[in-house]
């Protein structure tokens, strides 16, 4: 199955819808500090309401923790980012990958998209809209990716 990573992310709401989405799907969440709250912030748990117990949480001290988790387990890295050079919906999604979301403010560290085996993009109509909300774009990514390797979300 794949795993959604947030890297450095900002916004309490966001992680915690992002959180209830993955505990739907039965889908690992990483959160790669520093982040820009606490854990146990009330907006954060707010958000993800009383499903929290249902979401496999992997919380990694820094990226080289996260890079170190990567490479014992293994799988793509595919970046979400407004700078990717195709389309979501052209890749071609395994169970072994790892979806990765930057913060809110600034995306994914330069770095992180080098790092990334694919880089995608969510195209938007309106070119004056920068980007989408994270939570939405995590959603559209990772059901994407459930599609694709399993025809059916993990939910009955």
């Amino acid at each position: 199955m794949v795993r959604i990573v947030l890297v450095y992310p900002e916004i309490p709401p966001n992680t915690g819808n992002i959180a209830r989405t993955c505990a739907a799907t039965k889908t690992e969440l990483h959160l790669v500090a520093p982040l820009g709250f606490e854990i146990s912030d009330r907006y954060l748990k707010r958000a993800g309401l009383d499903y929290w117990p249902y979401v496999d949480l992997h919380y990694h001290e820094n990226l080289a923790a996260f890079w170190q988790e990567h490479s014992q387990r293994g799988g793509r890295l595919i970046g979400f980012t407004v700078r990717g050079s195709k389309n979501y919906l052209a890749c071609q999604y395994q169970d072994t990958d790892w979806l990765l979301f930057g913060k809110e403010t600034a995306g994914l560290p330069a770095a992180v998209i080098d790092a990334c085996d694919e880089k995608v993009r969510i195209n938007i109509a309106e070119p004056n809209v920068r980007s989408l909300n994270l939570s939405v774009s995590v959603a559209i990514g990772l059901f994407e990716a459930i599609r694709q390797t399993t025809n059916t979300p993990n939910v009955n």
